[in-house]
């Protein structure tokens, strides 16, 4: 096997971490939270994206441009371990679930959503 398809097959055996990401305002207690397949991949994406002044939650990017990075902490929450079943590849339900609980878990201490 030559060294491109050697490299091409171990990508696609790859198994990025996945779990829940939050963004929490120091100054205020609110909190973003998104669940994602692919962890480092959405870190760098919504720093990227408050940076650049995209991001789709309005007021988390209005109190991002405001009050500036340092007023914020981005955290990995919870990491989802895969299934020891190699034939399930859609964890979407998954991660759905782990979003509940942690959504509900924020609400019992009081922590409001963007």
């Amino acid at each position: 096997m030559d060294r491109k398809k050697e490299l091409k097959e171990q990508y696609l055996q790859m198994k990025p971490e996945m779990g829940i990401v939050m963004i929490r305002a120091k100054h205020n207690n609110k909190c973003f939270i998104e669940v994602t397949q692919r962890l480092q991949a959405a870190l760098n994406r919504l720093k990227f994206q408050l940076d650049l002044g995209s991001h789709r939650n309005s007021e988390l990017q209005k109190e991002w441009k405001e009050y500036g990075e340092g007023s914020f902490t981005i955290e990995v929450l919870e990491k989802l371990e895969y299934d020891k079943d190699e034939a399930k590849t859609d964890y979407t339900d998954d991660l759905a679930l782990l979003q509940m609980e942690w959504e509900e878990k924020m609400v019992r201490e009081n922590v409001e959503f963007y």
